[in-house]
């Protein structure tokens, strides 16, 4: 009897081990997963905060767009330059005009190419002299264009030659850029004059264009900049139609080589 007990035991023991050894060596089923549907986002408003910080930035310099008051502004001015602001596609008349003559005279110079904004900035929806004597796309006073190299007599007037007026830009720019070592500071002191500049950023100890407090013309300068890049890039975004195409209708690579 005892022994016929054993046997059935052992029968049942090797039936245990036999059954554990085929569920370990068998692959679990998944369950397919379930399909799920997202509803669709709207990623200008939704884009992370080093998205955004990357898509706004002048000469790869980017905008501390976390600053409330950056953001602020940053908007305030592109607002102002929409379509519904300005009622106008001169800006993008201007673009397509003057972007062939300057982008090639900017590589030349190692200046970044959102430089060729400047003139938009400057120059405005009017052309002329302003009232303290500043002339032709680049705004060159009598004096500073002719420290570089532009004749500015009652005869000849050099700050209306686009050309000419824009290697005179670049090399100022430049050597703005050697005192600052910021192409940032360089567009605030093409503005507002090295010499102030220097001042404000010794009297605030800071020398970020964004933490600094300036003047009101020196201090949206970099901004409008900004705004004025992001109309003539995304002229749809902005409201504008029937605007001229230069952006849009870009040379192959191997002309762009040829015509430099």
């Amino acid at each position: 009897m005892t022994k016929k007990h054993l046997i059935t035991c052992s029968v049942i023991v090797v039936m245990v081990i036999i059954s554990a050894l085929n569920i370990f060596s068998t692959t679990p089923a998944i369950p397919a997963a379930k399909h799920i549907s997202l509803a669709p986002v709207n990623f200008l408003f939704s884009k992370p905060a080093v998205a955004e910080e990357a898509a706004f930035n002048f000469a790869d310099e980017a905008l501390p767009l976390n600053d409330k008051k950056v953001d602020f502004k940053l908007k305030k001015s592109i607002a102002k330059h929409r379509y519904k602001a300005v009622q106008s596609n001169v800006l993008h008349a201007k673009a397509d005009k003057m972007f062939p003559i300057i982008e090639p005279i900017l590589r030349a110079y190692g200046i970044p190419e959102d430089f060729k904004y400047v003139p938009l900035v400057e120059s405005g929806l009017r052309e002329g002299t302003s009232p303290k004597g500043a002339r032709g796309v680049w705004q060159f006073m009598p004096g500073t264009a002719r420290t570089y190299g532009l004749r500015v007599n009652r005869k000849v007037d050099d700050r209306l030659n686009l050309r000419k007026s824009t290697i005179a830009a670049c090399k100022y720019i430049k050597e703005l850029y050697q005192e600052f070592d910021s192409w940032t500071l360089a567009a605030a002191a093409y503005n507002n004059g090295s010499v102030k500049l220097e001042r404000s950023i010794r009297k605030q100890n800071e020398d970020n264009y964004f933490r600094m407090s300036l003047n009101r013309e020196t201090g949206s300068y970099v901004y409008k900049l900004i705004a004025m890049k992001e109309i003539i890039t995304n002229p749809e975004k902005y409201g504008y139609k029937d605007y001229y195409s230069y952006n849009q209708l870009q040379l192959p690579e191997f002309l762009v080589a040829y015509n430099n």
